[in-house]
């Protein structure tokens, strides 16, 4: 059994990592505001962890490029979902779009009884048709609200926590890969879907050298003292706790972005319907596991 003290340890650790997450979208919508639009904004903030973790890599390359291959599963799909999540609660209603992210607990179950072999029971079928019943209330509008409307946002929003439920069942398939190396691609893929999404899907231009000057220092300071750390400790904790308790934990996420978009943008509500759908995706998130 793993050490009581550690235990405890690892439980508050992640229950403040994920909270910390609940809060990532206020440096987002802060760079939206000195006109780093939409996805170059989630490309600049995720650049800058990577000022630190490149050259951590390059002092301890030999163990993190021992076997690359399961960190660049999990980095890259982790990664993506990341961008595609970051660049969503930018365009579109931060609650809405964190619920329809916490459809992971749906995916997870899926991916893992067709790729982990896991059993497939009843917790687990519930699981997946309470989260498809959330996900049909969440999309059901209902508002006359601009922000309500659907569109790319929950597309990215959805995607994104299907590639996330992809990365968790690779730690789970190879829980020997490297916190350091994963935590480096994770970033790395992040820019590069931002990237990518800015120049294939989103309108906004590049942002211009003084706009990313003005915009560096809030991006250093959130990214490389506040989300660097939080995701090595989500890493760390989710390796010591029981699953069940890790996935109760990281919800915490999710109370803590509804809380402060209620407080701070009132204009991004949600219909009684809505909300009733995001209680029960986090029903399913309890479920799954």
């Amino acid at each position: 059994m793993p050490d009581p003290r550690s235990q405890r340890l690892a439980t508050l650790a992640l229950f403040l990592g994920a909270s910390i997450w609940g809060l990532y979208w206020l440096p987002l919508r802060e760079l939206a505001r000195l006109g780093i639009d939409g996805a170059w904004g989630v490309a600049l903030f995720n650049a800058c962890p990577l000022l630190v973790l490149v050259p951590l890599m390059i002092w301890k390359r030999r163990v993190v490029l021992a076997d690359p291959g399961p960190a660049l599963f999990i980095g890259a799909a982790t990664g993506v979902g990341l961008g595609f999540y970051s660049t969503s609660i930018v365009m579109a209603p931060v609650i809405r779009m964190t619920m329809e992210f916490y459809l992971t607990s749906v995916w997870s179950t899926i991916i893992g009884v067709i790729w982990l072999k896991e059993h497939l029971d009843l917790r687990r079928v519930l699981t997946v048709a309470a989260g498809l019943l959330g996900l049909f209330l969440l999309l059901s509008g209902g508002s006359d609200l601009p922000s309500s409307a659907l569109g790319l946002g929950d597309v990215l929003a959805v995607a994104s926590g299907m590639l996330w439920a992809l990365g968790a069942a690779g730690m789970k398939r190879w829980p020997g890969a490297h916190v350091l190396t994963t935590s480096a691609l994770q970033f790395l893929f992040a820019v590069l879907a931002g990237v990518a999404l800015a120049l294939l899907l989103l309108p906004n231009p590049p942002p211009s050298v003084a706009q990313v000057i003005d915009g560096l220092p809030l991006s250093l300071l959130a990214s490389t003292l506040f989300l660097l750390p939080s995701i090595l400790v989500i890493f760390w904790a989710c390796r010591i706790l029981f699953p069940g308790r890790a996935a109760v934990l990281m919800m915490s996420e999710a109370l803590v972005a509804t809380i402060s978009a209620s407080w701070l943008l009132p204009a991004e509500t949600m219909t009684a319907l809505q909300w009733s759908g995001g209680g029960i995706v986090l029903l399913a998130c309890v479920l799954g596991k």
